[in-house]
Formats: structure tokens, C-alpha cells, sequence
């Protein structure tokens, strides 16, 4: 991994290490995003008593940690394995892999422009840094339509390449939800009834699409990059067919199995 922070972690910030050396009593690791080396006592790599370090760490091994404490003058750090909950470690290691995956694109695009890998992420990544903390965040950004790169500094013909790198390969891909809704009614006015539910239904998103199937039948489909939203937008829709169920009218939705 190229990513490298300048100068020292702060305290209480969550840290990707690596083992270095073994002792009865603590365990040495470097700071693999500063390249600063730090300690963990015994008693922080693991609640209880620890018979042995060695059940628990190997050198080589990956570990996150928190910084506990920062003595900028000898420049030590004070580490911790076992205040470092599950939440936590899983955000720094994604984290890790965003990064590792924005590097991996820079290493493809430097072999399409004629560019030696380490050359093109330092002209990329000096005048994004000025602005990102890492670049993934910024590659998100490019995605999303947010950011110019080129005026953040990046010569024309990099920022060009970059950002149609960056939407080929970090745009999300979309999750689909579908189900079959049947409307039926004998209502007077049913026919407007019918395009007006289906009309509000459409509303609810421009991620909603509603196709006639025969028979009083609809395919419903709604493309999003998330569960959340869609799952959301399914329940607004159940409430839509709810409000058309009447003594002549009725509604209901189907959803269609996910493929296993």
C-alpha cells in the first residue's frame, strides 16, 4: 500500500498495524499508514489474564488497534488491541480495502497512459490529499458528480482518464426488488382509479418502474444502490394499495423471490 499519513496518529484514533516482535510483556507493531512503530501493553491486547502472547498475536499478523496515548517528543505511541470493538475494526479494515482498491485503479490506469504506477499516484495523489483524507473518498465524490478533479489540480488529460476510470469501476452496482401487484375493481370510475394508484405509485420514486402484465396485473421493479431506500419504498407502496382496497375495489402485491 502506497497511502501514507504524515506526522503522528492522534489519541483515540483506530489504527491498522502490523506485528513486529514479540515480548513476554508487550507486543510491537508498526503503524502500517504512518510507518511509526508502537506498543501494546499485555494488558491491552486481550481482557483477562494472558498466558501466553502467542494465543492471541503472531508476528506478521495484521491487527487494529486504538492509539491510548502520543508522546510527541520521543515520538512513542501506547496502543491497544482489546478497546478496539467489532464495529470499529470492521470500518478501518473496509476502509483499508477502499484504498487498496482506488490504488489497484491508479496501478491499471498508469499502464494505459505510460506511466510508472509510483509517478502517477504522486501527481494524483499531492493535490487530492490537499482536500481528502483518502482516495476513495474523493473517488466517490467523482462518482456522485461532486468534484471536478482538474480544478483540485490534477493535470487535464489525468483527470480525464482518472474520473472515467473512477465512474467504470467505483459506480455502485444497483440491487433490484420485484413483485407483481393485481388491482381490481368494480368501481364506476375504476379505470381512473387504477392509473391513479399506479400514477402515485410511480411517484414514490423515480427508482419505480410499473409495466402492465394482462389481467389486471402490473410488474413493479425498483433499481437502487441500497436495501434501505428500496425496502422504504416497497412499505410506502403497500400503504398505496392498502388506501385502494374498498368494498369494490381490491389490491395486493406479491414480491418476487430473490434468486439463491
Amino acid at each position: 500500500m502506497l497511502y501514507k499519513r504524515h506526522g503522528l496518529p492522534e489519541e483515540e484514533e483506530i489504527v491498522l498495524c502490523k506485528v513486529t516482535k514479540l515480548f513476554p510483556n508487550a507486543v510491537f507493531v508498526e503503524l502500517l499508514e504512518y510507518g511509526e512503530q508502537g506498543i501494546v501493553h499485555i494488558s491491552e491486547v486481550s481482557p483477562g489474564r494472558i498466558r501466553n502472547l502467542r494465543d492471541f498475536v503472531s508476528v506478521d499478523r495484521q491487527i487494529v488497534c486504538k492509539v491510548l496515548r502520543v508522546d510527541k517528543v520521543n515520538r512513542h505511541l501506547d496502543l491497544s488491541l482489546r478497546r478496539v470493538n467489532s464495529t470499529q475494526r470492521m470500518q478501518k479494515l473496509d476502509e483499508i480495502k477502499q484504498e487498496l482498491k482506488a490504488e489497484a485503479l491508479i496501478k491499471n490506469l498508469s499502464q494505459k497512459i505510460n506511466l510508472s504506477f509510483e509517478e502517477l499516484y504522486k501527481k494524483i495523489s499531492i493535490p487530492l490529499f490537499k482536500e481528502y483524507s483518502h482516495l476513495y473518498l474523493c473517488f466517490k465524490d467523482i462518482v456522485s458528480g461532486t468534484v471536478n478533479v482538474e480544478k483540485l489540480g490534477l493535470d487535464k488529460k489525468i483527470a480525464e482518464e482518472l474520473t472515467s476510470a473512477v465512474i467504470e469501476k467505483f459506480k455502485p452496482k444497483k440491487i433490484e426488488l420485484k413483485g407483481e401487484i393485481k388491482l381490481e375493481t368494480y368501481s364506476p370510475d375504476g379505470i381512473e382509479k387504477i392509473k391513479l394508484t399506479l400514477s402515485k405509485i410511480e411517484k414514490v420514486s423515480p427508482t419505480i418502474k410499473t409495466s402492465y402484465l394482462g389481467a389486471g396485473r402490473y410488474k413493479l421493479l425498483i433499481e437502487d444502490i441500497e436495501y434501505k431506500p428500496a425496502e422504504k419504498n416497497i412499505k410506502k407502496i403497500e400503504e398505496l394499495l392498502s388506501e385502494f382496497n374498498d368494498k369494490l375495489s381490491t389490491a395486493s402485491f406479491e414480491r418476487e423471490k430473490a434468486a439463491e
